[in-house]
C-alpha cells in the first residue's frame, strides 16, 4: 500500500495563510498542502473601505482561491478546534457539517475579528468592518439614511440621518473617515431636500493623535485632510454608551446618530484561545521560527501569533498585513525545512513604510521612511496595493480609472443586518457564520 504524501494543513486564508500556502505549492517534493478558509477568496483587506464608498466592485478584492493556489486542496469551512495529540482539525462547512482533518504538519493562521469593548450596546447598534458583508451593509446603511433623511420634514431627524459616527482612527477607521464625506455629498446632491443640510462626519479615539502607529508626520497629515474635509476628529474621545436613536460620548454629550461604525481594533480569532495553548493576549506564543512552543509539528503566523521582534527586544510583532505577509513566507519556508531535518530561519523584520488612502487625490505614505502627502503619496500607495494584491490588478485599475471620470453608480440593495454582519463575533452562534 503506498504511503499518502505528507499532509501540511493551513487554517486560514488571509494573507499570511495565502503566503504560506503560495510558497509551498512551488516545491517539487510529494506534499499534500490543505487550505481551510470560510470562503473561497482571499479578501484584499485595505481596500475595504473603498468598497464601501463605491469605489470599487467588491469582486475586485475578493481573489478566487482555486485560482491563485493552483495544486492546493481548498476546504471551505470554519475550524472548530484542534486535537494536537491526534494531530487533526475540526471544522463547519457552509452548510454546518461537521467535519475532521489529519495533518503533519499544522500552520494556524486563523487571522482576526472585531475587537469589541465592554460599552452598552454597541454589539447591537454598531457596524463592524471586518469583511465584504460588512462593507456592503454599511454602503447600503449609508444610502438609507441620506434617502430617509431626504423624505422627513422632522428636522431632528434629518440632523441624526446625516450624522455618522465612526470609533477608531487607525487605519480602517480613518480610511472610512476619510472616504465618507465625499460619499454622502454625492449621495445628497441626488436630493434637492438636502441643499442645505449638514451632512457630518466624526472620528473618535483615546488616543491623543490619529494613526497612533504611525510616524507622527503622516499622523498629522492625515489629521489635516480629514479636518479640511469636514471631519469632526475628537481624540482622547471615545463613547460610552450606543442607542437606536445615538451615542453618549465619554465627554457626556449625547450625538443623535443612526450610524455607528466600529473600527476599534481587533483581537486574535478566538479559536487560537480554545487550543489549548500558552498565549500572549491571546495570540500564540511562538518562537523566532514560527515554530508553536513545544510542539514542533504547528507554527502560527500574522494576528493569531505573538512573534518575538528582534528589531525591538522584549516585545512582539504588531497585528499588521505586511508582518502577515512576511511571516507567511517564512512558514512555507520553515514548515519545508522542518520536513527535510533542515535549520530554520527566523523571522527578523525590517519596515519598509505605511501607506494610507485618504481617498480623492489624497494619501499618506513613507515608502522607505520618505514622508509624502497628495498626489505623490496617492500613486504610491495605489501602485503598492497593486503589487500587493495576487490578482485582479487590471479590473481594480480600470475601477480607478473610471470611478476618476464618472459619477459613481450608488443604489441600496436592501441588505440587512443577518448572520453574516455581526459585530460581536466572540457569539459561538454568530461565530460559526462569520
Amino acid at each position: 500500500m503506498a504511503q499518502r504524501p505528507e499532509r501540511i494543513v493551513i487554517v486560514g486564508g488571509g494573507f499570511a495563510g495565502y503566503e504560506t500556502a503560495r510558497g509551498l505549492i512551488h516545491d517539487e517534493r510529494d506534499i499534500e498542502v490543505v487550505l481551510i478558509n470560510a470562503t473561497d477568496y482571499f479578501l484584499y483587506l485595505p481596500l475595504l473601505p473603498e468598497v464601501a464608498a463605491g469605489i470599487l466592485d467588491p469582486q475586485r478584492i475578493a481573489i478566487s482561491l482555486a485560482v491563485v493556489l493552483p495544486g492546493v486542496r481548498l476546504v471551505r469551512g470554519e475550524v472548530t478546534g484542534v486535537d494536537l495529540d491526534a494531530k487533526t482539525v475540526s471544522y463547519l462547512n457552509p452548510e454546518d457539517t461537521e467535519a475532521s482533518l489529519s495533518y503533519d504538519k499544522l500552520v494556524l493562521a486563523a487571522g482576526s475579528v472585531n475587537k469589541l469593548l465592554p460599552v452598552p450596546g454597541v454589539a447591537d447598534y454598531a457596524h463592524g468592518f471586518r469583511g465584504i458583508p460588512e462593507a456592503l451593509y454599511l454602503r447600503d446603511h449609508i444610502i438609507r439614511q441620506i434617502e430617509l433623511a431626504a423624505s422627513t420634514d422632522d428636522p431632528a431627524e434629518r440632523d441624526a440621518r446625516c450624522t455618522f459616527v465612526v470609533v477608531g482612527a487607525g487605519y480602517t477607521g480613518t480610511e472610512v473617515a476619510a472616504q465618507g464625506p465625499g460619499f454622502t455629498k454625492r449621495l445628497a446632491a441626488r436630493h434637492p431636500e438636502l441643499r442645505d443640510q449638514p451632512i457630518r462626519w466624526m472620528l473618535l479615539d483615546v488616543a491623543p493623535h490619529v494613526l497612533p502607529e504611525l510616524d507622527k508626520r503622516l499622523a498629522a497629515t492625515s489629521d489635516r485632510v480629514l479636518r479640511e474635509r469636514g471631519v469632526d476628529v475628537r481624540m482622547k474621545t471615545s463613547i460610552d454608551e450606543a442607542m437606536a436613536d445615538g451615542v453618549k460620548l465619554t465627554t457626556g454629550e449625547r450625538v443623535p446618530t443612526r450610524t455607528l461604525v466600529w473600527c476599534v481594533g481587533v483581537r486574535p480569532d478566538p479559536l487560537i484561545e480554545s487550543i489549548g495553548l500558552p498565549t500572549e493576549k491571546g495570540r500564540l506564543c511562538v518562537d523566532t521560527t514560527l515554530q508553536v512552543l513545544d510542539h514542533p509539528e504547528v507554527f502560527a503566523c500574522g494576528d493569531v501569533a505573538a512573534v518575538p521582534d528582534l528589531t525591538r527586544p522584549g516585545q512582539v510583532c504588531g497585528m499588521t498585513a505586511q508582518h502577515a505577509v512576511r511571516q507567511g513566507k517564512l512558514a512555507g519556508r520553515n514548515v519545508l525545512a522542518a520536513l527535510d531535518g533542515k535549520p530554520l530561519r527566523r523571522y527578523k523584520h525590517h519596515d519598509l513604510g505605511f501607506v494610507v488612502d485618504l481617498g480623492g487625490k489624497q494619501a499618506a505614505a513613507n515608502p522607505l521612511h520618505v514622508p509624502l502627502s497628495g498626489l505623490a503619496a496617492k500613486a504610491v500607495t495605489r501602485g503598492y496595493h497593486l503589487m500587493s494584491m495576487p490578482g485582479n490588478r487590471l479590473r481594480t485599475a480600470i475601477d480607478w480609472a473610471v470611478d476618476a471620470v464618472s459619477p459613481r453608480q450608488s443604489v441600496e440593495f436592501g441588505l440587512v443586518r443577518g448572520a453574516s454582519v455581526p459585530l460581536d463575533t466572540a457569539s459561538p452562534e454568530l461565530a460559526r457564520r462569520r
